[in-house]
């Protein structure tokens, strides 16, 4: 239990020291070549830029994209691309089970006048 509670506050810690980085490497640079995105240690993505439709669509649903983690939208770290993600998802689980098989649909042919779920039989009394 205490060695759980050591990881996680080892994880904040170290997410807490990429935030300050981030904003110090920003603070560093001139104010007119400030630009609020990059790279900490040319490595872990950061964007504190205000989020648009079109970078969201692109960090999350990206069908263009083969990568599955892309820079985050906002913060610091990554984001999941979700249909990339899927599409693993899918090959995986298609080498798993097998291609799926056909779906037949089978067609009967009914009496004139007939209902469905109404046999010839229930209708006489």
């Amino acid at each position: 239990m205490g060695s759980l509670r050591r990881v996680r506050r080892t994880i904040r810690f170290g997410a807490l020291v990429l935030v300050v980085a981030a904003v110090a490497t920003e603070l560093a640079k001139p104010e007119g070549e400030r630009s609020w995105h990059g790279r900490v240690g040319g490595l872990v993505p950061y964007d504190f830029r205000p989020p648009t439709w079109e970078r969201i669509r692109s960090a999350y649903w990206n069908r263009e994209s083969d990568q599955l983690f892309t820079d985050r939208v906002f913060g610091v770290g990554w984001a999941v691309n979700l249909h990339r993600a899927k599409v693993l998802l899918d090959q995986a689980f298609e080498r798993l089970m097998g291609p799926p098989s056909p779906t037949s649909i089978r067609m009967s042919k009914r009496s004139a006048g007939a209902r469905p779920g109404h046999g010839a039989e229930e209708g006489r009394e």
